[in-house]
């Protein structure tokens, strides 16, 4: 006896076969004809083999290429993944197990069929992998053989191969990995936009909701609420024609939901502000660790010509910057913040915007804040490097470093 599910299926198809084709201008004999052409085409044994030769036209897959261009043409990837307890987002921690199928459109039909619950629970298309003895029995037909049947409709499923086929039309990315790069093509999984679009449908549209949102409107207590998602962006796939991309993405209505993706909005770092010397307090060399050692490298090479003469300078006036950077966000505090300090007085005119009709009368502090920076640079310097390794510790070179300074004097009036 042919199972129910299976019988219904044909049924179905015929009726839908019938709808399109049965007109209220027809005679009765065109009607009569019309209707024993479908009863003998959704025969099981007439349809089942013609829906095995078009089994191909469609694969079963898990991240269809089509998401990204409509031509690209690519292997079939089955790839749901294991469910671990490691933080990601990934398709084996989305709980969804549901396949998508993509390819000609006319033949996913038969994806449906494969995808029938039988009335022992299982799916066709179960039963054909474990090649049980229940579906050897429905697909007992005289008008082919039960192995090409099966043949036939396991097409649908890629050959599980270590080579695959991309596509140029794909985004790609390298992905470093050890000492080497490894040139991923990037897919879309569709199994998730489906349950992702599902799940918020639910949120937003689900009788419940809609309850909660009336009793809002009126002023009446729920019990559970709602939830609101705000800035949700719609994108659509294929166009007027989302079965070209997959069937998940038909059912999707081809427009999947985007979440924004914004910056986060950090708490501004408190200024730690100095109490007793802002170079020691504020100031931390291991900071500038990276651009010392660049120093260091240039300052160490045999060769002497105007490149690396102007790369050491170009080294030392970038952490110059960087230091003026940060006297700028003390300054930001409020004013007589150093008050309460043992700052020296040249420190205070420096950083307290309370003396900055002073630091304009004279240049007096702005001296000191040179000649202190620049031993600040070359005591880091030696502290990151070593004092043995150490190139310049002569007076001369204390000059050379506060000339360069003075050159962006303006940054610390």
């Amino acid at each position: 006896m042919l199972d129910p599910a299976i019988q219904s299926f044909l049924d179905e198809r015929k009726e839908a076969r019938l709808k399109g084709k049965l007109k209220p201008s027809l005679s009765d004999e065109e009607r009569q004809l019309i209707i024993d052409r479908a009863n003998e085409e959704f025969l099981l044994d007439n349809w089942l083999p013609k829906a095995a030769k078009r089994a191909w036209q469609v694969s079963l897959l898990s991240h269809p290429s089509k998401f990204t261009h409509s031509s690209a043409k690519t292997s079939s990837i089955i790839a749901l993944g294991s469910a671990k307890n490691d933080g990601f987002l990934r398709t084996g921690n989305s709980g969804t197990t549901a396949l998508d199928v993509s390819g000609n459109a006319a033949s996913l039909d038969v994806y449906r069929f494969l995808i029938l619950t039988l009335n022992d629970n299982q799916t066709i298309l179960d039963h054909l992998e474990a090649d049980t003895e229940h579906i050897k029995i429905q697909f007992t037909i005289p008008s082919a053989s039960y192995q090409n049947i099966k043949a036939g409709l396991l097409a649908i499923k890629p050959i599980d191969s270590d080579e695959k086929i991309t596509s140029e039309r794909l985004k790609q990315v390298y992905f470093p990995v050890k000492d080497n790069y490894h040139l991923l093509s990037l897919l879309t999984p569709s199994g998730l936009l489906y349950k992702f679009k599902h799940q918020i449908n639910e949120i937003r549209f689900s009788d419940e909701v809609k309850e909660a949102r009336d009793a809002k409107k009126k002023n009446h207590y729920h019990e559970k609420g709602f939830d609101e998602l705000y800035d949700l962006t719609a994108i659509g796939f294929g166009g007027a024609n989302p079965q070209g991309v997959s069937l998940l993405n038909s059912q999707n209505g081809g427009v999947s939901y985007l979440l924004p993706s914004m910056p986060p909005e950090l708490t501004p770092q408190k200024i730690r502000l100095p109490k007793t010397d802002f170079f020691s307090n504020s100031l931390y060399y291991k900071n500038y660790e990276s651009s010392f050692k660049s120093l260091d490298k240039l300052m160490t090479l045999d060769r002497n010509n105007i490149h690396i003469r102007q790369g050491i300078d170009n080294i030392i006036s970038f952490i110059v910057s960087q230091v003026i950077g940060r006297s700028w966000k003390i300054r930001s505090s409020d004013k007589n913040w150093s008050e309460k300090t043992s700052l020296k007085p040249y420190q205070k005119t420096w950083l307290d915007n309370a003396y900055e009709e002073k630091r304009a009368e004279d240049d007096e502090w702005l001296n000191e804040v040179i000649t202190e920076l620049a031993r600040w640079i070359i005591n880091s310097y030696k502290k990151v490097v070593g004092d043995k390794k150490a190139k310049f510790l002569a007076d001369t070179e204390l000059i050379k470093i506060k000339a360069l300074i003075k050159e962006q004097q303006e940054g610390l009036l």
